[in-house]
């Protein structure tokens, strides 16, 4: 039984086995005093023995039961949903800290992006554009105040309507529309901006452009494809329209002179984060995407030895599928529009079949201006590569899922001999895959599908109360969010019903579970806390955190910081859900206030007295510069 009493009789029973132990050691030495040797032991020094061989396991036995009883012990309902019991913990004063008050940042900080920050480039080299990667500001440099939204900024159309519209004064830039009109990305009308599907190479909207593709991969039809990444998104088009097909993707696109790509495309609550292939990997786990596809994204593939295409391989399963439209496919027909002639394209061409080839890829299809290629479902051809091949097999020196400020390697990352159903052909399909305990599980330290049914199971427990408090979760209110330090994306997987997309961040210093993430049909990325995040301000309704601070314990993320990058990506009127140990409530809250945010402490599902509940709103607010 483990009752109010019980550590201290743990306490009595370890400090009497200390003194007996002692006590005896020591009449046993005195017994024993005598040097000269003995042909046989006497029964009392056995006796001895065995009384202290006795008396350690009795001791260890309560000891161990003491650190048992105080966690908390999962039971199941009878309705088979899961349950805890705990013992009242011994109070431990909550943290405290003094009240703060943050002022606001000057206007022209209004969409600051702290690692990707163009006021920082010149400090960075030009080689392969690699000053658009991140590049954090040091401590000395953060800054402690709240990022204003522009001038007329109102609440973000809700979903889906803002699919085809948004506000034009919550984006306001005019270099797409400018620049980019005769594509139709985007047009001004008014007070809002209108997105009628167009894109460089799909000029009859993105509906036909996605119909055509789906004729050359039938599996984009059947829930075989379900995750996919596009890099050089644009304003995300093909990623928007994907999401009736029951597709998720991640659109990619730097911080560049197209000017807030990726805000727009979050803005019209489309999935996305800033990123770049340029010297380092991308934050993904390898074997992870469905697809990939570059529409005209200006990214030289069979450049530097087809170092990105090599990218592009680690992050696709086995049998994923890499899309190309634009240079040089179709260039029969389209070289005249390329400033170049027919003979250097089909040269380019060549070229980029060639190298796919020696990374294993096939050409699967190909029509019109849409050509797509495999990679490899299997290691037969990986097996035949050999050690005069280019690009060689990578060594194991380096995990391929270790992606967080990673270079980039010369060499094709082949899959892991030990699972046997990363491949697309082995993955169940979509939804079926949401529920089933992927292998990659196993990766995980104790991890097993027992756990991974339980943890799903947790998560369906806890976002039912979520809802209880929060009415907005599950409505039209919210559409972006973020699970800011998931394990298995079990909140994704318990919201799958709901109007949202959630963005599943893994710490880089954490679990690495990214890879079952992926293996369950949802996105994510991995990310460092203490760093400021790859997006845009005002880019999420609702900022998921659970147990962060516990686990971040030791202080290497100071609480203000995060808080403060809580506050930069989180839309004004938008709500955060931070689960956390008693101790650490109080003063996260104290800081929220200063940040302008309303919050209230609830009990958890289970009324748990250690953890807590806090749900705040971010309040909408002007600048007064």
């Amino acid at each position: 039984m483990c009752d109010e009493g019980f550590p201290w009789i743990i306490i009595d029973c370890v400090t009497g086995v200390h003194s007996t132990i002692g006590f005896l050691i020591s009449e046993y030495k005195m017994k024993n005093k005598d040097p000269k040797p003995r042909a046989y032991p006497d029964k009392s020094s056995g006796m001895v023995l065995m009384t202290l061989m006795f008396i350690v396991l009795c001791g260890s036995s309560f000891y161990l039961g003491g650190i048992f009883c105080s966690e908390k012990v999962i039971f199941f309902k009878k309705d088979g949903t899961p349950g805890i019991q705990s013992r009242k913990e011994t109070a431990v004063a909550p943290l405290q800290i003094k009240s703060v008050s943050f002022p606001e940042c000057s206007s022209d900080y209004q969409d600051y992006t702290p690692c990707t920050d163009p006021k920082r480039w010149r400090k960075y080299g030009n080689y392969r554009l690699s000053f658009m990667e991140r590049h954090c500001p040091p401590m000395t440099e953060r800054k402690e105040c709240l990022v204003p939204p522009p001038d007329g900024y109102k609440p973000p159309i809700r979903w889906p309507k803002s699919r085809d519209e948004c506000w034009y004064r919550n984006v306001p830039y005019d270099w797409i529309n400018n620049q980019k009109s005769n594509q139709h990305w985007l047009r001004k009308e008014g007070e809002k901006f209108y997105f009628p599907g167009g894109g460089t190479m799909f000029p009859k909207g993105v509906g036909a452009y996605v119909d055509l593709m789906e004729k050359l991969i039938p599996g984009m039809k059947d829930g075989t494809v379900r995750t996919a990444i596009d890099t050089g998104c644009g304003v995300a088009s093909w990623g928007g329209d994907l999401l009736d097909r029951g597709i998720l993707t991640v659109s990619l696109a730097p911080r560049d002179n197209h000017e807030a790509q990726v805000q727009f495309a979050l803005e019209r609550g489309v999935p996305a984060i800033l990123g770049i292939i340029s010297t380092q990997r991308l934050p993904f786990p390898s074997n992870s995407f469905d697809m990939a596809h570059c529409s005209r994204c200006l990214i030289p593939w069979t450049e530097f030895g087809g170092i990105y295409l090599l990218e592009i391989h680690r992050i696709l399963r086995p049998g994923g599928f890499w899309v190309l439209s634009g240079p040089p496919i179709n260039y029969e027909n389209r070289w005249r529009g390329w400033n170049t002639t027919v003979q250097e394209q089909k040269a380019d061409f060549d070229k980029l079949k060639k190298l796919l080839m020696s990374m294993c890829f096939k050409l699967y299809n190909k029509k019109d201006d849409i050509a797509v290629w495999q990679k490899s479902p299997d290691n037969s051809c990986y097996n035949q590569l050999t050690a005069a091949s280019y690009p060689p097999k990578c060594d194991d020196s380096m995990d391929p899922d270790s992606a967080w400020y990673v270079p980039l390697r010369p060499c094709i990352a082949t899959p892991s001999q030990n699972f046997m159903k990363l491949g697309l052909q082995s993955t169940p399909k979509w939804p079926n895959r949401l529920h089933i305990a992927p292998e990659r599980v196993s990766m995980v330290p104790n991890g097993n599908s027992g756990g991974f049914k339980h943890d799903d199971s947790k998560w369906k427990v806890r976002v039912k109360h979520y809802k209880t408090l929060l009415p907005a979760l599950g409505s039209d209110k919210i559409r972006n969010v973020m699970d800011m330090n998931t394990l298995y994306g079990g909140f994704a997987a318990a919201l799958i019903n709901s109007p949202v997309w959630v963005m599943n961040v893994v710490s880089s210093y954490g679990v690495n579970s990214l890879g079952v993430v992926y293996d369950r049909g949802l996105i994510g990325t991995y990310h460092d806390w203490c760093q400021a995040f790859s997006t845009y301000p005002r880019t999420y309704d609702l900022l998921h955190l659970d147990g962060f601070f516990t686990a971040e314990s030791h202080s290497r993320c100071e609480m203000k910081y995060v808080l403060l990058e809580m506050d930069r990506i989180l839309r004004p009127n938008g709500y955060a859900i931070i689960r956390e140990n008693n101790y650490f409530i109080d003063a996260i809250a104290t800081i929220a206030r200063g940040m302008r945010w309303n919050c209230q402490k609830h009990d958890t599902e289970y009324n748990v007295e250690k953890e807590k509940l806090l749900i705040c709103q971010k309040k909408l607010w002007y600048s007064q510069q």
